[in-house]
């Protein structure tokens, strides 16, 4: 066989694996084949559905729930939530209700392709579709600009650290986040060159300036507490919080979990006493 006949099909099957590298990347960090049937119809009772149209047409959706006691006569502060890759806003209500309660209002925002939300989700459309959501929110009267926190778990803590660098929060809260996503695919035998999605947590951090709360299972068997540890050393002044429990279990000690939460948004100045 002549040798650029052979250049040749190395190429392709070059091409070919790469293609199929992808494709299985998309069902692993997006694996919304999963959670979808768990979409409810629509918001239910005291939750605001709110669309938000992307410059390509793309509908994506997201549940706005006040906090108690807040209206635009007195604003509270906003924790915005951005859930795990293998959830959907509709799983959250409970998360929502404990921000509720404390009179901080909630912006549960859905990624494409997820739910009732429109679109084929990647890094760079979903950060995009945070942004525009975010300040589509940040403008409403009710709610005190000066207090809004990021909260994200797993996947959400990469989109809540991508949307941090270009929109800084008054706090941000990463729970069972890996460093990158790139650095996690690595340590799975896939070339982080090869990483289509990479969701570099790890350099936005360090130059953030934020009051920063890591959570993180001390028995994380998918995102193992060796990521959350290296944040905090990532992040100058950070709080980390390590508690029992694995990825899909946490957290086992609600108490502990919700007291931790509580005290870092009183001591970053987003919550009363």
């Amino acid at each position: 066989m002549k040798p650029m006949a052979v250049a040749s099909i190395l190429l392709l099957a070059c091409v070919l694996a790469y293609a199929a590298s992808c494709k299985l990347q998309e069902r692993i960090i997006f694996p919304r084949q999963y959670a979808n049937p768990r979409a409810l119809p629509g918001p239910p009772d005291g939750v605001t559905s709110l669309w938000s149209r992307a410059p390509d047409g793309t509908r994506v959706e997201a549940w706005f729930v006040a906090g108690a006691g807040v209206s635009a006569e007195r604003p509270g502060p906003l924790v915005v939530f951005f859930h795990g890759n293998g959830e959907l806003i509709d799983d959250q209500l409970a998360l929502a209700a404990f921000y509720t309660a404390r009179g901080a209002s909630v912006l549960l925002p859905e990624y494409r392709g997820y739910g009732r939300s429109q679109g084929t989700p990647s890094q760079a459309a979903i950060v995009a579709d945070m942004t525009r959501i975010y300040d589509e929110l940040a403008a409403r009267p009710e709610i005190d600009g000066a207090r809004i926190v990021f909260h994200g778990r797993s996947l959400g803590g990469g989109v809540a650290a991508a949307l941090a660098a270009t929109r800084p929060p008054a706090a941000l809260i990463l729970e069972s986040t890996f460093t990158s996503l790139a650095a996690l695919a690595r340590s799975h035998g896939l070339p982080e060159s090869l990483c289509r999605h990479p969701f570099r947590t790890d350099r936005v951090l360090p130059g953030l300036q934020r009051p920063v709360l890591i959570l993180h299972g001390a028995d994380d068997e998918l995102i193992p507490a060796a990521h959350g540890r290296s944040l905090h050393a990532s992040a100058p002044g950070s709080t980390y919080v390590e508690l029992p429990g694995h990825h899909n279990d946490f957290p086992v000690d609600r108490a502990a979990y919700e007291a931790a939460i509580v005290g870092f948004l009183r001591s970053a100045g987003v919550l009363g006493e």
